[in-house]
């Protein structure tokens, strides 16, 4: 299992349930490899905020979509307010 090669944020870890996502998907997986961490980090952050699970699900699935068309940071969100 490589879950270890998985990077994470500047602040945030990455959940298990978006690291399965990013490990099923090579090309999502290669663009995580290759972005800041701190834009790693807006991603994460991105994913829980969600408050409902059908929304983190939701936030999953278009998260990996965006990575693999090679979108490197979340659009359209204020971003993590952690940093």
């Amino acid at each position: 299992m490589t879950t270890h090669n998985i990077a994470h944020g500047t602040v945030h870890k990455v959940p298990s349930d978006f690291r399965r996502a990013l490990e099923s998907n090579a090309t999502a997986k290669s663009l995580w490899a290759n972005i800041t961490p701190l834009a790693r980090n807006e991603w994460i952050c991105w994913v829980t905020s969600a408050k409902q699970v059908t929304t983190r699900k939701r936030r999953i699935e278009v998260g990996i979509d965006k990575l693999r068309g090679g979108m490197r940071r979340p659009c359209c969100w204020p971003g993590c307010p952690h940093r």
